[in-house]
């Protein structure tokens, strides 16, 4: 009798061990899995701002900027503009209060670098988007993305809060110093969150 509740003994303890066990691994997994939705969490910003026309143009239109996984997508819908190829910048004050655009400075150029075609070699403004074409009916998109901007960050040479989006009339030309001889200012929107 003794033989046969030492045996009952030793299966219940072995079956007790067994679930602690099963329990422990199953608590594990549910962290694990508690785990994987936390780091699949992503923040998304987005802004959206009206374009208004500047030096007598009758450019309107609305420019979007959305930050997801460290990138920056702008998106530019604009219409009224002559036929043809138009350079876009991103200027360094949000300030279009005047009728020429000018009162939002030069081109964005937190880095000091001359002003070139995106990705130049040699370096280029952090504001050098460069140029779009406009339809028969002035109707323009203008899609860029970027991973060297960011929406109110603390990054000062990333963070395109508090400038402006420029519309050119002209063509930039990617080597005239220090803003590609674009033109005049035809449209322009604060980036003011």
């Amino acid at each position: 009798m003794k033989k046969i509740q030492a045996i009952a003994m030793g299966l219940l303890l072995i079956a007790a061990t067994s679930c602690k066990q099963a329990k422990k691994e199953a608590e594990t997994k549910a962290e694990e899995v508690v785990e994987e939705v936390k780091e699949e969490v992503v923040e998304v910003k987005s802004i959206t701002f009206s374009m208004e026309a500047k030096s007598d143009s009758e450019v309107s239109g609305k420019v979007t900027f959305t930050e997801e996984n460290g990138n920056v997508i702008m998106k530019a819908m604009l219409s009224g503009l002559s036929e043809g190829e138009h350079a876009i910048h991103i200027h360094e004050k949000a300030d279009c209060s005047s009728a020429d655009g000018k009162s939002t400075g030069g081109h964005w150029n937190p880095t000091f670098q001359p002003h070139a075609k995106w990705g130049a070699e040699g370096g280029y403004h952090k504001g050098d988007i460069g140029n779009f074409v406009a339809d028969a009916d002035g109707s323009a998109t203008v899609d860029f993305a970027t991973n060297e901007w960011c929406i109110g960050c603390d990054d000062e040479t990333k963070n395109i809060v508090g400038k402006a989006v420029i519309v050119h009339q002209g063509v930039d030309d990617f080597t005239s110093q220090p803003s590609g001889a674009a033109g005049a200012r035809i449209a322009c929107t604060g980036i003011i969150q």
